[in-house]
């Protein structure tokens, strides 16, 4: 066997579980993973993703120089909006592929300063003609905490926006939204690892054994070691169901009835823990006395689930000993995701399964960094450390930090990922910085996405790939994936993790922490701004500067994390970590209830889109696809499928392997269908990895008025056989990113 030259201890970076990873070098090129029993994340387990998943740093399509349009070089900026609208002819769908060659779009490879003069000219001209409500930029979930402090920093303390947000926007929002009003806290209160303590859990809206294959281990070992009884609720039939005690296959959008009624079922057989009510909670009768309405028959005519199912898992949760919740984005991702997720909170206060280990709220976060991305203050409400923009106080404090004059940083609430670009016009957002988010692909109603995308005056790119996204960019900064550089990442059970590079940056990409400084000095010293720190001679220096305001990072060092990482809280260098929060009281003092109605998704099926579809994650896939899609894992899973129930399929003349075109109100994809009963009567689902057939073409951008979530998981469509003038010439249909 090859011998490491070095082997390199990281955190993976892939979805929010946090698995650490050995890195296998050799002539500074990683061509082995794996992982130490050791670790207390994983316990030397690794997916399909964390130990294959790494080639994507090889890749050709890479881009490791500067890049910029050739119009910022000639001067002839007539050509923007044309460049944009005229972009390779990609047909209906309206999307970029990301394998076309950026050299047929007009790119030119340049050096560092010329791409960063360009790009510091370009925004401050808009800056200072329009303000700071023109100003935007998408942090991200995949970069490192440092990373996203310093790009949130950038902005808000030189162009003075809270325009800040990032890809936490379109997946648990809406949980965020509701855990701040019901507790305080938006994190997991416990750790995924404590499911081994639980006498029952719940898992909604997750499909765990994809999206979290290793704490999908974990509950699975829960239930055959520890006789642990698992609870499933559910759209699909998805892997856990065989390891159920209970599976309630609701229907898409149905949750508040759902929840509804088992907390009226625990109520009604005075189930209730009133003692934990009593102590630690408010609002409890007026939160009753809504539950009337919310009986298991009521519940059953609306989700399909029957109530005797209803009524057995209310009693299996609420007798337990210990009993936790776990919830993923088919929660959240609802025009009433808040609500969704408050439903859930609701079960916990009433059986007081919260604030003590095996118990639990724990919203398992998507990403590998989204927690991490959120505590550094990549939101447009939040400065670091969920301190409120408009809180009494708050601003004083970064101010004095950033060596800002008193008053200098906006206390307006900024707009969020969505609203970012619906503001993309001439009065409204003329400039974004993204630094690798893909909204041309995270987005719902991508047509509309890309219209808005297409008005905006100046976008900057700084990612690995030409994305859908990048491909509108005028300029480019090649960036470095986790092997290239140090950091840290925060898993979904706030434990806060280290990230080592492997090897060196391929060709010229550098770090995103030191692009992100290169730049803001040379926007400081355009807008004669008084300085804020830009040089740090590691990222650790970056962190502390962010810990010194934010208590729950306090006493998080780089020293302290060498071997397992900490868990937040950590408020001062002696504290061990928090693992279990609220055993005592809450962050907003009492838990509160909060009455909820029953509201329909905001489109339901009907004669002509019968269908609801349902969308999400594949195992071998990873978001937008723009790292798994450049790697070998997409051999494993080379192309779209939709998923349809046989009864389904029969009725419409469907059959296995078949391609069908799936359209909804705002647009068309074609796929191959796959007949199975994963799926339920009625109930369609598309992964959303793949620009040939992108399900978020479908998707319905309406949003939860709360946290401003899209509703990802639930909009009526039709399917029907593809018919042969949809098929026409399908290679040149897929080489053009419509088919």
């Amino acid at each position: 066997m090859l011998k490491p030259e070095k082997i390199t201890t990281t955190t993976c970076p892939y979805c929010g579980v946090g698995c650490t990873l050995q890195l296998h070098v050799k002539d500074d090129f990683i061509y082995r993973v794996t992982s130490p029993y050791e670790s207390p994340v994983n316990h030397g387990n690794l997916c399909v993703k964390g130990r294959f998943g790494y080639d994507f740093i090889y890749h050709p399509q890479r881009i490791t120089v500067p890049m910029v349009r050739r119009y910022l070089l000639d001067g002839t900026s007539d050509k923007v909006l044309g460049t944009r609208k005229d972009a390779p002819d990609i047909g209906n769908q309206s999307l970029i592929p990301n394998h076309l060659s950026p050299s047929s779009w007009d790119w030119v490879e340049t050096d560092w300063e010329t791409a960063l003069d360009l790009t510091a000219n370009k925004l401050v001209e808009i800056y200072r003609r329009d303000g700071s409500d023109a100003m935007a930029v998408y942090c991200c979930a995949k970069a490192t905490n440092e990373d996203n402090y310093l790009l949130q920093k950038m902005y808000r303390a030189i162009f003075r926006t809270n325009n800040v947000d990032h890809c936490t926007r379109l997946c648990h929002a809406g949980s965020v939204v509701a855990l701040q009003q019901a507790v305080g806290s938006s994190a997991m209160s416990n750790s995924a690892a404590e499911v081994i303590q639980n006498d029952v859990f719940i898992v909604t809206g997750s499909n765990t054994s994809e999206n979290h294959p290793i704490i999908a281990l974990q509950m699975k070992e829960a239930v055959r070691k520890h006789g642990a009884k698992l609870i499933v609720i559910d759209p699909r039939r998805i892997e856990l169901v065989d390891f159920a005690e209970l599976w309630l296959p609701l229907k898409p959008g149905t949750n508040v009835p759902v929840f509804s009624a088992m907390a009226h079922v625990i109520v009604k057989e005075n189930l209730v823990n009133w003692d934990f009510v009593n102590r630690r909670t408010e609002g409890v009768e007026e939160f009753i006395a809504s539950l009337d309405k919310f009986t298991p028959e009521y519940a059953e005519s609306i989700s399909g689930v029957p109530a005797d199912l209803i009524r057995r898992a209310a009693r299996l949760y609420a007798t337990a000993q210990n009993a936790a919740i776990y919830w993923g984005m088919g929660i959240s991702q609802l025009s009433h995701g808040t609500a969704s997720a408050l439903a859930l909170i609701h079960l916990a206060f009433l059986t007081g399964h919260i604030g003590r280990p095996g118990t639990g709220l724990n919203p398992l976060r998507g990403q590998n960094n989204v927690q991490g991305a959120s505590d550094m203050g990549a939101m447009p409400f939040h400065f670091p450390g969920y301190m409120r923009v408009d809180g009494p106080g708050n601003a004083e404090q970064w101010e004095k930090l950033w060596n800002i004059e008193p008053g200098g940083l906006s206390r307006k609430l900024g707009l969020t990922t969505t609203e970012i670009l619906s503001h993309a016009h001439p009065g409204g957002i003329r400039a974004l910085y993204i630094m690798g988010e893909n909204p041309l692909m995270s987005e719902p109603n991508l047509n509309e996405t890309r219209r808005h995308m297409e008005q905006l005056e100046f976008i900057v790119a700084q990612d690995l790939f030409i994305t859908e996204s990048a491909a509108f960019a005028d300029v480019f900064l090649p960036a470095t994936p986790f092997a290239e550089k140090d950091g840290t990442f925060t898993n979904t059970d706030r434990r806060i993790q280290r990230v080592r590079a492997a090897h060196p940056p391929r060709g010229l990409s550098r770090r995103d922490s030191d692009i992100i400084s290169a730049l803001a000095l040379r926007l400081e010293a355009r807008l004669a701004r008084p300085s804020a720190k830009w040089d740090y001679a590691h990222p650790s220096e970056i962190l502390r500067e962010m810990a010194s305001v934010n208590p729950d990072y306090a006493g998080v060092t780089y020293e302290r994390l060498e071997k397992v990482g900490l868990i937040y809280p950590v408020p001062d260098e002696t504290h061990p970590g928090t693992p279990d929060l609220f055993l005592e009281t809450f962050p907003r003092g009492r838990g509160k209830f909060t009455p909820l109605d029953y509201v329909p998704s905001a489109e339901l099926p009907d004669d002509e889109y019968p269908f609801i579809l349902t969308t999400g994650r594949v195992l071998e896939h990873w978001h937008t696809g723009s790292m798994t899609r450049h790697s070998k894992l997409d051999e494993l899973y080379p192309e779209a499928l939709i998923e349809i129930h046989p009864a389904d399929a029969e009725i419409h003349g469907i059959a296995d392997g078949m391609p069908v075109k799936v359209s909804s109100r705002r647009g068309s994809v074609i796929l191959r269908a796959t007949v199975t009963e994963k799926t339920t009567v009625g109930v369609v689902f598309i992964p959303f990895h793949f620009h040939e057939a992108a399900a978020n073409l479908l998707t319905n951008d309406a949003l939860d008025p709360q946290a401003k979530i899209p509703e990802f998981k639930a909009c009526a469509v039709q399917v029907f056989p593809a018919r042969e003038h949809d098929l026409q010439n399908p290679a040149a249909l897929m080489e053009r990113g419509r088919y």
